[in-house]
């Protein structure tokens, strides 16, 4: 038995959890009228600025992920809150409608402020299309006041790409430790993330996984094996269809996931407060990933197949090359798959393990469509892609499952810590 494939993102009790987290916060402030418990979908407010958001971070990307993972989770955490309390005697649509664009406007200004113009239209089209009065401006405001308390908030959080790349000190050469790879042996990405500060972890290192396959292990051998027969740049066993795999999900999982995300959110049936809510997960729990990603690399620093198969014991071979570049960190885990196991966990959670058939495209394999019913396709598509690139081992891959869900799950059950008034 595989003991990385322990984890069940789509279990009763995560899907029970994630539904709870978003009908619990979809209470208004109490009224003379009965509270109303559930929102209906009313306008497409929270998917105009779904677009916007991603439209600004891909116009003004900052150079690091977690960093465009940030944005979006600070700017919908903001709009999540401002949304969350109704005031009693304005209509909820229009408040929260307003609260929900003033809130992401304001986040995404002072985050990217180069974008200022763009984000104002966008506010000016969606206030338009509210009635003026006393609901608009409430909405507004509260979208104003949450936008500036968790930026405060979150300021100084080490997310900030000079942070985020902090210097790391290669160690010393040795059988399964990490050193940089071919062909730019660049220094040492992202060993920042795990000094940063959290939204929900109670530390980085609080869901660490435990080591990678021991060097001598049978495991580790047949894992070098695969990687070596499949993920060469010449392999002559890896399918068209594998190499497609693998071209598909080379690039960012935060670009890879904006459209999986999106089609979640427009199938939700909540409305703007429970979509802001849905968002907000998302990427808090995308960011949190990330952060528990690097404590596990840099805790381990285990070799990339790339240094273990020209470098290692086990028959070297210094000319093999990887289908593609290999990043410049650790191994152990896949970032891409912590990213995709905490993505999959969320919206199991949130919207259901299954869903209608949507159609995906990559920016690294253009002219190809793939067709998804389910999130947990995406994943293990991402654990055999990096196999077949050659850079990542298969325990790398499948650890990188359990630890995202892992986190995601913790932030789910924390969610009430996320979205208390502040």
């Amino acid at each position: 038995m595989n003991p990385f494939r322990t984890r069940h993102p789509a279990s009763p009790v995560l899907v029970a959890l994630g539904s709870a987290v978003l009908l619990a916060a979809s209470v208004t402030v109490p009224s003379a009228a009965a509270a109303v418990v559930e929102e209906q979908p009313r306008s497409s407010v929270a998917l105009d600025w779904y677009d916007t958001t991603a439209a600004t971070i891909a116009a003004d990307a900052a150079p690091t992920q977690i960093t465009n993972s940030r944005t979006w989770a600070v700017s919908w955490l903001a709009a999540a809150r401002a949304t969350r309390q109704v005031p009693s005697g304005v209509d909820r649509g229009d408040f929260q409608d307003a609260a929900l664009a003033s809130a992401v406007h304001d986040a995404l200004v002072a985050l990217v402020p180069s974008r200022t113009q763009e984000l104002d239209a966008a506010l000016r089209t969606t206030l338009q299309g509210v009635p003026d009065g006393t609901a608009e401006s409430m909405g507004v405001a509260a979208g104003a006041r949450q936008a500036r308390l968790v930026l405060a908030a979150r300021e100084g959080d080490g997310l900030d790409p000079a942070s985020v790349n902090a210097p790391f000190t290669v160690p010393t050469a040795a059988p399964g430790v990490w050193q940089p790879t071919p062909p730019a042996y660049a220094p040492a990405a992202q060993y920042g993330n795990r000094l940063a500060r959290p939204f929900l972890l109670d530390s980085p290192d609080q869901y660490r996984l435990t080591a990678p396959p021991a060097l001598d292990s049978a495991r580790h051998r047949a894992e070098l094996a695969e990687v070596r027969a499949y993920g060469a740049v010449d392999s002559t066993v890896r399918t068209e269809r594998q190499t497609e795999t693998a071209t598909f999900w080379l690039g960012s999982s935060l670009t890879l996931y904006t459209e999986p995300l999106r089609v979640a959110l427009a199938r939700s049936p909540h409305a703007g407060a429970g979509r802001a809510r849905l968002v907000a997960l998302f990427h808090v729990a995308s960011v949190d990933t990330q952060i528990a990603t690097s404590d596990t690399k840099y805790a381990y620093l285990r070799w990339r197949p790339v240094t273990a198969i020209r470098t290692g014991s086990i028959d070297p071979d210094p000319a093999w090359t990887p289908l593609h570049t290999t990043p410049a960190h650790p191994d152990y885990p896949s970032g891409h798959n912590t990213y995709s196991g905490a993505a999959e966990a969320v919206l199991s959670a949130l919207v259901g393990p299954r869903t209608a058939p949507f159609r995906l495209t990559s920016p690294t394999a253009p002219g190809v469509t793939r067709t998804y019913t389910s999130w947990s396709g995406l994943s293990q598509e991402n654990v055999d892609a990096r196999v077949y690139s050659g850079i990542h081992t298969r325990s790398a891959d499948e650890a990188g499952l359990v630890l995202g869900e892992r986190v995601a799950t913790h932030a789910l059950r924390n969610a009430a810590r996320l979205f208390g008034t502040l």
